[in-house]
C-alpha cells in the first residue's frame, strides 16, 4: 500500500481548522442543538472526504478510520485549548459557550492540550504503521493506557464534581466517542505480539544485584508506591499531620472543588499502587512476559495524568487558592516530573531488551 492513504488523513485533519472557522462563522444561535448539527455534519463531510481519497486504496483495518476520525478530532482539541487561553480567536466560540462547564476548568483544558499534541501524534504513527503494514500493538498500547486514564478521570470527576453531569447531545456525542475508543482498545490487545524468543541466553537471567540499573528501578518503585497511596488518602481527608500539611504547602489543588483531582488520585491509588507491586515482582522473576505490554499501558497512562494535574495545578483557570504556591513549585515539579519519567524509563527498558520477561523454550533434539 502506498503511502497516499496516511497523507490523506494528515490532510484531513489539518481541514479541521478552516472547518471550524466556517462553522463558527455560520452559527449564531447558540443552543445544543445547533452544535449538534454542526458536529454530525462535520463526521459527515469527514467520512465522505476520507472515502473519496482512499477509493482505490482503502486500507483493510477499522482502526485506520477510527484513528483518521481521532486526528482530526485531536486537531479540534488543539484550537479548543489555544481559543481557552486566548493565543487564537474566532474557530470555535461557539463551542466554549454552548460546552458543558467541564471543558472549561483547568483539568479539561491541559486534555485540550494532550489530545491535541500527544495523541494526534499518536494517532498519525498508528495510521503510518497500518499503511506500511507495521505492527502497531506497542504505539496502540500506550494510546490505551493514556486513553483509559483520561476517560475514566474524565467521566467520574464529571459525575462527582461540582457541575454533575449534565445529560445533553454533547455528552451523548462524548460517550459515543468513549465507546469507539473502548473497541479500539480491545483490537489493539488482540494484536499479535512480534517478539522474538529465539535465543535467550543464561546471561539474560541475571540476579537483581547483577542487573544495576534494574535495581534502581526497584529501589524507585518503593517510594513511587508510597507516594501514590499518599495522596490517595490526603484527598480522602486524612487527618494525618503529613496529609494536612502537603496540601498546604505543596498541592492545595488535590482539594479543587471541581474534584478531578481528587478522583485522579484515587485512580492512581488503586491503579499504579498495585501496578507497582506487580512490577516489583517481574524485575525479580524472569519469564514474566506480560512485562513490556504492562509498562507500556501504564507509563501511557501515567504520562497522560501527570501532564494534566501538573499543568492544572499551575494554570490561571484554577482559583489561586488551589494553586500551587511560589515557594514550592521547585519541590512539586521534581516530585511530580520524577513521577512521571521514570516509568517512561522502565518501558523503555522492558520493550528493548525483555530477554529477562521472556519465557525460554527447551531446545528441540536433533537426531
Amino acid at each position: 500500500m502506498s503511502a497516499s492513504a496516511g497523507t490523506g488523513v494528515f490532510v484531513l485533519s489539518l481541514v479541521s481548522i478552516p472547518m471550524c472557522y466556517f462553522f463558527n462563522s455560520l452559527i449564531f444561535n447558540n443552543s445544543a442543538e445547533a452544535f449538534l448539527f454542526a458536529g454530525c455534519s462535520t463526521v459527515i463531510i469527514l467520512a465522505i472526504s476520507m472515502l473519496f481519497m482512499l477509493k482505490k486504496k482503502a486500507p483493510v483495518d477499522p482502526l485506520f478510520y477510527v484513528y483518521g476520525v481521532h486526528a482530526f478530532l485531536s486537531v479540534v482539541n488543539l484550537i479548543i485549548g489555544l481559543e481557552q487561553d486566548n493565543i487564537i480567536d474566532g474557530f470555535v466560540t461557539f463551542y466554549l459557550k454552548e460546552a458543558d462547564p467541564h471543558i472549561n476548568t483547568a483539568h479539561g483544558h491541559m486534555i485540550s492540550y494532550w489530545d491535541g499534541c500527544v495523541h494526534y501524534l499518536m494517532y498519525l504513527l498508528m495510521i503510518a504503521a497500518i499503511t506500511w503494514g507495521d505492527s502497531y500493538r506497542a504505539i496502540g498500547l500506550y494510546w490505551v493506557g493514556s486513553f483509559l486514564m483520561r476517560a475514566i478521570v474524565y467521566i467520574l470527576g464529571n459525575a462527582v464534581g461540582k457541575y454533575g453531569i449534565q445529560v445533553s447531545p454533547l455528552f451523548l456525542l462524548h460517550m459515543f466517542y468513549t465507546s469507539v475508543s473502548v473497541w479500539a482498545c480491545f483490537r489493539i490487545f488482540s494484536q499479535p505480539s512480534t517478539r522474538d524468543v529465539q535465543n535467550i541466553q543464561e546471561a539474560d537471567r541475571k540476579s537483581l544485584l547483577q542487573r544495576p540499573l534494574d535495581l534502581l528501578f526497584v529501589i524507585y518503585l518503593i517510594p513511587a508506591f508510597a507516594f501514590c497511596v499518599f495522596r490517595g488518602l490526603v484527598v480522602l481527608d486524612c487527618s494525618g499531620k503529613w496529609c494536612q500539611g502537603y496540601t498546604q504547602q505543596f498541592e492545595p489543588y488535590l482539594k479543587d472543588p471541581s474534584a478531578y483531582p481528587k478522583v485522579q488520585m484515587l485512580v492512581n491509588m488503586l491503579y499504579s499502587g498495585p501496578y507497582y507491586i506487580i512490577t516489583l515482582y517481574g524485575l525479580l522473576v524472569p519469564g514474566c512476559e506480560w512485562m513490556p505490554d504492562v509498562t507500556l499501558v501504564h507509563s501511557g497512562a501515567l504520562a497522560q495524568a501527570q501532564f494534566t494535574h501538573i499543568g492544572a495545578s499551575l494554570h490561571t483557570r484554577t482559583p489561586f487558592s488551589y494553586r500551587v504556591p511560589t515557594g514550592s513549585q521547585a519541590v512539586f515539579l521534581l516530585l511530580n516530573i520524577l513521577y512521571a519519567l521514570v516509568p517512561q524509563a522502565l518501558c523503555y527498558r522492558c520493550c528493548t531488551r525483555p530477554a529477562f520477561f521472556l519465557r525460554s523454550t527447551p531446545d528441540k533434539k536433533t537426531e
